[in-house]
């Protein structure tokens, strides 16, 4: 039988490393320090939330056992659990007095969700692990000693993460004249990220800020916001306000990512060293890289991206062009433009103050985190 027991030291945090001269101005953060709160409150509704999945799957024997135990792994193993505190500041800067236990049940929803599109992330990106620990595919492919059952399988715990993520919302004590736009919206999250998924994995977007807006930042940022605010009544435009200043940070966060991805440390982000080269996407900060790299350093990088054979010395000569060629620093500053563009919308005074705290904190969180 699966074992339960792997992955109990996962519910802690963990850190990492970046450049971002500001990361230093997270402590004293309301949002961190509400992140920090709610963390182990939302690690315990989803435990047993997949605790219950796994004894419910017992009846049918190892063959399932085996899936939902690899789903519940990577969602017990790490995780900074961003997307449940952005839902409880877009609920409280709808309503500061609302009481937020259903906001908490609703935050269990967005992990699962997350898992979804991690573990088919995973699959299609050909990445192995994830949150320290190996990707669903690849230990599924593992248990199973076959590697076209076990990415198959690992294909159907991801279909089973969204099932369980509308189930969990399904549970939500959600008025119900709020009911339908908190699932019109939650769904929405799904296809803006599928739909950018889709333009990432064939990487000819025109645009990829548009790309990092619907892959990302649609169930990242803008999407928890909504469906927090809707849960607690928001009005039109405080969700227009939300908008306004979740689709900049979106951006970042993602940004941010393919920072850390590039020149953070492996045994901190969780990710494999240089697995966005080597699968070959189309990142700001590649893209950027292309653009300024001349001569020798413009061949070093295209003899490593979608390379999967690529070796570490080859990946950290192709790192160093990535900030010798000035593409790093110029993603750092389009990050800072965007952080400056997202306090702009929260100057409408349309959210609650206790909101555009937290929502300021935020900004600051996401894109100065350190992995």
């Amino acid at each position: 039988m699966p074992s339960r027991t792997g992955s109990s030291s996962g519910r802690r945090g963990r850190g990492g490393r970046s450049g971002r001269s500001h990361a230093k101005a997270i402590p004293g953060n309301p949002f961190v320090a509400m992140l920090e709160e709610i963390r182990q409150d939302i690690n315990a509704r989803l435990g047993g939330f997949l605790d219950a999945k796994l004894d419910a799957a017992e009846p049918y024997g190892a063959e399932v056992l085996e899936m939902v135990s690899a789903t519940r792994d990577l969602c017990l193993r790490g995780g900074k659990r961003l997307r449940p505190a952005l839902l409880v500041a877009g609920y409280r800067a709808a309503s500061a007095t609302a009481e937020l236990e259903p906001a908490l049940d609703a935050g269990v929803a967005l992990e699962l969700l997350q898992a979804y599109f991690l573990i088919h992330d995973d699959w299609m990106d050909r990445d192995t692990v994830r949150r320290g620990g190996p990707a669903v595919h690849a230990l599924l492919a593992k248990r199973f000693r076959s590697q076209r059952i076990g990415h198959a399988s690992g294909i159907l715990a991801g279909d089973y993460a969204a099932a369980l993520a509308a189930e969990a919302l399904s549970r939500v004590d959600i008025k119900p004249a709020y009911a339908p736009r908190v699932f019109s919206n939650f769904a929405r999250m799904q296809l803006d990220a599928v739909t950018g998924q889709q333009l990432d994995l064939i990487g000819r977007a025109r645009d990829v800020e548009k790309t990092y807006e619907l892959k990302t930042g649609s169930y990242t940022v803008r999407g928890p916001l909504r469906v927090g605010a809707l849960m607690a009544g928001a009005s039109p435009r405080v969700i227009t306000t939300l908008d306004r200043f979740a689709l900049p940070i979106g951006v970042a966060f993602q940004m941010r990512d393919d920072l850390l991805s590039a020149f953070g440390d492996p045994s901190q982000t969780g990710k494999p060293f240089g697995s966005d080269l080597k699968s070959g996407k189309r990142t700001a900060l590649l893209l950027a890289a292309l653009r300024r790299a001349r001569g020798r350093d413009h061949r070093t990088l295209k003899s490593v991206v979608g390379n999967a054979r690529a070796t570490d010395a080859q990946i950290r000569r192709a790192v160093d062009v990535l900030e010798r060629s000035g593409a790093r620093q110029v993603i750092e500053e389009r990050i800072d433009e965007l952080y400056a563009s997202a306090l702009v919308a929260l100057r409408a005074r349309r959210i609650t103050p206790e909101g555009k705290e937290l929502l300021v904190g935020a900004a600051r969180a996401l894109t100065a985190r350190r992995s």
